[in-house]
């Protein structure tokens, strides 16, 4: 395969309820490079982004009623590519995805993970240059 022409990679986006401006931010800047891919989000987070990016969002329930565990469950079935987790460390709400187990999955399947914005723009420009070529043998 050409170097920085990979397509289609599954990618999940998930936000804490603080971080989810930053999410829809993020995605408006590289809307160019999600365009490129299929992109997978709890319920809301994903509702938030399409509304500013024009994105097709494969949306899953709200993190707090099951969507969190429904993309813990496309990780362990190795359907997801990439995981974008906006977290707030420090304020979590009781009703927010846990993270351990979209942690514990990401490291068990090799998947990679961003948690922050700084790890997330290196993610998405690394995919951007092909960088993420091995994810195909995974397939």
């Amino acid at each position: 395969m050409e170097r920085g022409r990979i397509r289609g990679m599954n990618i999940a986006l998930i936000a804490h309820d603080s971080k989810k401006k930053l999410m829809q931010n993020f995605c408006v800047a590289y809307r160019g490079i999600l365009s490129k891919h299929d992109l997978y989000a709890t319920g809301t987070t994903g509702r938030l982004i399409e509304e500013v990016t024009n994105l097709s969002i494969h949306k899953m329930l709200a993190g707090h009623l099951g969507g969190e565990q429904q993309l813990a469950a496309q990780i362990e079935q190795n359907l997801i590519d990439l995981v974008i987790f906006l977290r707030d460390p420090v304020n979590t709400a009781v009703h927010e995805p846990n993270v351990e187990n979209v942690f514990r999955d990401c490291d068990l399947h090799n998947i990679p993970l961003a948690t922050n914005l700084a790890s997330a723009e290196l993610l998405i420009k690394s995919l951007d240059r092909g960088d993420l070529e091995w994810r195909e043998m995974y397939k």
